[in-house]
């Protein structure tokens, strides 16, 4: 068996890419249905968030599942051209599949590294490849690894200190562009997990004035009773915004909320100066050549860099020691992932082997010697022979997988299979092509 990861980022693709290519749960969902239709016997997880879309496959090792067909489901799946988002992709084969995702469990990977929503969103997407009925036994035990190794993480290390998601790090950069954000009118654009984040770090650094506007007025009234702040129906977000000082976008829409020229009206009938936009929305809540309009100032997830390599490099002991956790959790994975390889595999060795002295026994009683009285003794002394070489290769596949892993060790036996069938096949081939001449000869 091998696994591959397929996949584009926050570090690889630009927004205006990934928001083309995101899953909602549905589409989640109907998308691993599909390729489980499609890859009857191989597994699949698809993780889907703000900052990534990734396929994780597990399949046969020959004639398997591949990178390309991953890229070309994803194309068809959205009806975006391949060439569109090719040179964004990046693809992991085996142990470095198994590190990345290790890696993006642990929000090492993180746009904000330390985040702890991603290990939320990974195990959301594990629990709908479960409704999908799209994983096994080997993406099974790999995502359980995963959380094992990200709660090791946070728990071992401070990576998860101060104000570690995208919405902390939204209202980081509003506090560096807002003078006196206490003092500011802000309007938090949807309710869901970030905007409740959204809320709560707007609380911790002062802001007084703040509403939520939700397209289910229910969910926004709810969390705003939670924090102490107001809400406010769907209908009225234009007349929230001509108000603002500060708009922060988190709602999970398909298309934009406003374009530059509905968005204009807006901007002209306030009487207030400066608005800032944060989307931090994927797809998009802006347009972004609202940016163009005077007085807006707007900002993608995608331009919180500054902000975000000022907590990377806050974090860079811990993210040294939570690299060397995941290290050694992938190791313990392959010494696993590898043995289940490895069985099935001797026990083929020993069928080959098996047939090639079987083949050559036969080769040899044949004729006069078909009846000969040492047959049975010479069929025990072979296998012998046969069983003792074949202890020896085993001895030495069991070398390698001590020394260099258990992959490396079940690709050696594999090697040793594929040539023994050879080997088993030519001498039929041959004895097959000699009876045929004795045959012609004799007619």
């Amino acid at each position: 068996m091998k696994t591959v990861t397929l996949g584009l980022n926050h570090k690889s693709a630009p927004i205006e890419v990934r928001e083309r290519l995101v899953f909602d749960a549905p589409e989640t969902i109907g998308a691993l249905r599909r390729l489980k239709d499609r890859f009857r016997e191989a597994e699949f997880v698809l993780l889907s968030t703000c900052n990534r879309v990734e396929l994780y496959c597990a399949s046969k090792r020959e004639g398997g599942v591949t990178a390309e067909d991953l890229a070309n489901f994803m194309s068809e799946f959205h009806n975006v051209p391949l060439e569109t988002f090719k040179e964004f992709l990046y693809s992991y084969d085996n142990e470095d599949s198994v590190r990345h995702l290790l890696t993006v469990a642990s929000s090492l990977d993180s746009m904000v590294v330390g985040e702890g929503q991603i290990i939320g969103q990974v195990k959301k997407s594990y629990r709908l490849a479960c409704t999908a009925q799209s994983t096994g036994k080997i993406l099974n035990h790999l995502f359980h690894c995963a959380f094992a190794t990200a709660k090791k993480v946070y728990t071992t290390t401070s990576i998860s200190s101060g104000r570690v998601s995208v919405a902390g790090v939204a209202v980081e950069l509003a506090m560096q562009l807002f003078a006196d954000i206490s003092s500011a009118k802000v309007v938090v654009i949807g309710a869901g997990e970030m905007g409740e984040l959204l809320v709560r770090h707007l609380l911790q650094v002062g802001c007084k004035d703040i509403t939520i506007v939700n397209r289910s007025y229910e969910r926004g009234q709810n969390m705003a009773k939670r924090h102490g702040v107001v809400a406010r129906k769907w209908e009225e977000l234009a007349e929230q915004l001509i108000q603002a000082d500060i708009a922060i976008a988190s709602a999970a829409v398909q298309d934009y909320l406003f374009k530059k020229e509905s968005f204009k009206k807006i901007m002209d009938s306030r009487r207030k100066g400066t608005l800032l936009i944060v989307d931090i929305a994927v797809p998009r809540n802006f347009e972004p050549s609202v940016n163009e309009i005077e007085d807006v100032y707007f900002y993608s997830i995608d331009n919180l860099s500054e902000v975000v390599e000022q907590n990377r490099k806050a974090r860079e002991q811990d993210i040294a020691n939570g690299m060397q956790i995941v290290s050694e959790n992938v190791a313990d994975f392959m010494d696993w992932f590898g043995a289940r390889d490895i069985g099935p595999l001797i026990g083929q060795m020993k069928e080959e082997f098996a047939q090639i002295s079987q083949n050559e026994l036969e080769r040899f009683f044949v004729g006069a010697r078909q009846e000969a009285s040492c047959k049975e003794v010479m069929q025990a002394m072979v296998n012998r022979i046969v069983n003792k070489l074949l202890h020896c290769v085993i001895k030495n596949v069991n070398t390698v997988a001590k020394e260099n892993g258990e992959a490396e060790a079940a690709r050696l036996a594999g090697n040793i299979v594929r040539q023994a069938k050879e080997i088993s096949l030519e001498a039929n081939s041959k004895e097959d092509a000699k009876q045929g001449r004795i045959n012609s000869d004799k007619h």
